[in-house]
């Protein structure tokens, strides 16, 4: 059987690698799985990840301490403000938002450059995932919004993935984020002249993906009673872990009915981790086109 040609799209917070390093990170977290839950030799894939976050840098391929948009000592923007609290209100249920009512603001030691509306939600979040990793979450919601909001820049962002796609791109990986830029170019048509990412693409695999998220499709453009639909020739493969908060711990079928949400445990640290979610049994499987 012909190896897998992949191109993975990696999710936010990459500022500090490189598409080589990030093509070497993937393919040895897939090698791993490929090794443990299938019979394929290691050589059973290609990979390019292509590094799209150095498109968001000034003036150098990587970000600096004064390049970071989303750090605590950037105060959000109106439009960026009014995405997170919707999106921080599809994570909670209504009993964390009534304890976060009663919670004095004074007191939480949260940044000032919070608005009394987010910080509510903030409590609300940490009252439902305890941890303190609500922070966390409004930075990967930032990084969304400029994504969804700078047509200018997603284009850029799509081309420099699209260069990497040739005839012969059978699976296409998007991890966090990278998910959203994927469906992207499926929905879009952007690449070749079927509604594929390039003749050969039958497969398609989401991790930690943000796509369950409400006001994430929203900004998208996807209404609310709309589903999320590819080719009927790509199979699509989602892997979640119930505790990856960005995918509010649930898989994506609720939101697009014909793909197959394969539930996964990787690990109290960091469960939304791009490694950890690759080397999952499912990812393996979706790799090698299923056999062992």
């Amino acid at each position: 059987m012909q190896a897998a040609q992949i191109v993975g799209v990696h999710g936010i917070r990459q500022s500090k690698t490189s598409g080589r390093q990030l093509t070497e990170d993937w393919g040895k977290a897939l090698r791993r799985g490929i090794k443990e839950f299938t019979d394929r030799p290691d050589d059973a894939f290609t990979l390019q990840v292509p590094h799209w976050t150095s498109l968001l840098a000034t003036g150098t391929d990587r970000l600096g301490p004064a390049d970071d948009r989303f750090g605590e000592s950037a105060p959000m923007t109106p439009g960026e403000e009014e995405f997170v609290a919707e999106a921080l209100r599809d994570l909670v249920r209504p009993e964390d938002l009534a304890f976060a009512e009663e919670q004095p603001l004074a007191t939480l030691g949260l940044p000032k450059l919070c608005s009394p509306r987010i910080t509510r939600l903030l409590i609300a979040y940490d009252h439902r995932h305890p941890g303190g990793v609500g922070q966390s979450v409004v930075r990967k919601m930032r990084e969304v919004h400029l994504y969804l909001t700078e047509p200018d820049l997603a284009a850029a962002v799509r081309a420099l993935i699209r260069d990497d796609f040739c005839a012969t791109t059978s699976v296409v990986i998007g991890h966090s984020l990278g998910s959203v830029i994927a469906y992207d170019l499926f929905r879009l048509e952007e690449i070749g002249t079927t509604r594929t990412p390039g003749p050969a693409t039958d497969t398609f695999v989401t991790c930690g993906s943000p796509l369950g998220i409400p006001s994430v499709r929203r900004l998208m453009g996807i209404k609310d009673d709309e589903r999320l639909r590819l080719p009927d020739h790509i199979t699509w493969i989602n892997v979640y872990d119930p505790g990856d908060l960005i995918t509010g711990g649930a898989g994506l079928s609720h939101a697009a009915p014909h793909l197959t949400d394969a539930r996964v445990g990787n690990g109290m640290g960091d469960p939304h981790s791009a490694v950890r979610y690759l080397r999952t049994e499912p990812v393996a499987h979706a790799v090698t086109g299923g056999r062992r």
